[in-house]
């Protein structure tokens, strides 16, 4: 019996902090402005994208005791920006990143719920930690919370919100024509929750929403990651780039559903990448590497070689090759306020890995720097574009992507006009929305308790 082609799930993801964005391209636009984020989302809505996806930045980045000026912006409230984009959208999912470290179960389940009334339904919520004082120094709790701590935090704040969504069943208000609103239920959102992290109690205010709750993300790659992802997400985020290590990333992700009595259709597995395009392959793949290059400039592959080396390294020549030295252990104090370091979990390591690969193909500092920062790029004609995305996702290496174009606003308009119309015409993507809220997009049942 023939396979069933997998659907493809997309998604546009607002690039803002960090080094994806080209800023010196001519068509680069403000990633303040409003219009910004209204074009882009817009974009992805004509696309008929699943929905739109917006980072979180709570603090500026430094880097040697300076703000790190090479791609720092910024960032508007979440919640502010995707409350707006409500109002300018129809049936786009609305994804903000939201702290589960710094921010408090009560007051990030009113805004979700508050989110999804106000956009019919199209909320999601990708739950994040963070470990480092430095944020939270912005929040008076700076290394309050040990990092071993913080994925169980994650998962008490997250089963707490829920306590507090679910405390509406959804049919306590009823109107009356003659004596007016009034609630079935004079317990309707009343909640109790003590343990070591929360101690709460009153009455939420926000009845229940139109997904029941939002739809939940992670983007853990850590073991504490996918196990979070796999006993309470709807979809999952991963920077695997190549088909077979995108293939082992979602067996073993969708392998660990079994145990929390959800199937793998519950959890949707959605690499970040990006894409440059071309008439030809061979265009495309120059246009390619001009990005690269413009992505990883020579000020920026010093920066990212001091990240892991965790030293000064200002009078290195980004054209020349690695120090000779081992990075220095312990706490990371050169770069601050940048999740790529935690990636290092064995720096040593890792520097000899890129002595090796420098060695072995007489990389510079700033061609290895491109070399091991790139994530997973699509890379060609729109006809291979389309063909590779579609080849990922029907062996199994993803159910879709997040695509982070290199230039904000307009870098989705081209994928939209040219590679989508191609995978619509192989019948792997949809040519209409056929729901109104995100769960609908994504296949995901509404909560309903």
């Amino acid at each position: 019996m023939t396979k069933p082609l997998k659907q493809i799930h997309l998604a546009a993801h607002f690039p803002g902090v960090n080094n994806t964005t080209v800023w010196s391209d001519p068509r680069a636009g403000s990633h303040i402005e409003f219009s910004s984020f209204v074009h882009l989302a817009q974009t992805a809505e004509r696309a008929k994208f699943d929905f739109f996806f917006l980072a979180e930045g709570l603090r500026l980045r430094e880097q040697g005791g300076q703000i790190y000026d090479l791609d720092v912006v910024g960032r508007p409230d979440t919640f502010t920006v995707l409350a707006a984009l409500a109002a300018v959208t129809d049936r786009l999912g609305l994804a903000g990143t939201i702290n589960s470290t710094f921010n408090e179960p009560f007051e990030v389940a009113r805004q979700f719920a508050s989110l999804d009334h106000l956009s019919a339904g199209r909320a999601a919520w990708n739950v994040v930690t963070s470990w480092d004082a430095f944020t939270g120094e912005n929040f008076r709790r700076g290394g309050f919370l040990p990092q071993e701590q913080r994925y169980e935090r994650a998962q008490t704040f997250l089963r707490t919100a829920w306590e507090l969504f679910d405390s509406w069943r959804g049919d306590e208000i009823v109107a009356d024509k003659d004596t007016g609103v009034f609630l079935r239920d004079p317990h309707a959102g009343a909640f109790a929750h003590h343990d070591a992290h929360f101690d709460i109690a009153g009455r939420f205010p926000v009845p229940r929403s139109p997904q029941g709750r939002p739809v939940i993300l992670q983007a853990g790659d850590s073991d504490e990651g996918r196990e979070f992802a796999a006993s309470s997400a709807d979809a999952i985020f991963s920077r695997h780039g190549t088909l077979a290590a995108g293939q082992a990333f979602y067996t073993d992700v969708k392998g660990r559903l079994a145990r929390y009595g959800r199937s793998p259709e519950q959890l949707l597995v959605l690499p970040a990448a990006t894409f440059v395009l071309g008439d030809t392959d061979a265009e495309a793949q120059e246009r390619a590497d001009v990005v690269r290059r413009q992505q990883v400039s020579g000020q920026t592959a010093i920066k990212f070689l001091e990240q892991l080396w965790n030293a000064d390294l200002s009078a290195y020549d980004p054209d020349g090759p690695l120090p000779s030295f081992d990075p220095r252990p312990g706490e990371n104090t050169i770069a601050r306020g940048r999740a790529s370091v935690r990636m290092y979990r064995d720096p040593v390591a890792t520097a000899r890995e890129w002595r090796a690969l420098a060695e072995a193909k007489n990389l510079s500092i700033r061609e290895l720097i491109i070399e091991v920062t790139g994530r997973q790029n699509f890379i060609g004609s729109p006809a291979t574009v389309a063909a590779t995305i579609n080849e990922f996702v029907q062996s199994d290496a993803s159910d879709g992507f997040v695509l982070v174009p290199h230039v904000t606003p307009g870098g989705l308009d081209e994928f939209a006009d040219r590679v989508v119309p191609l995978l619509q015409e192989r019948g792997v993507f949809r040519t209409e929305y056929t729901g109104s809220t995100l769960r609908e997009h994504l296949g995901i049942d509404r909560v309903t308790a």
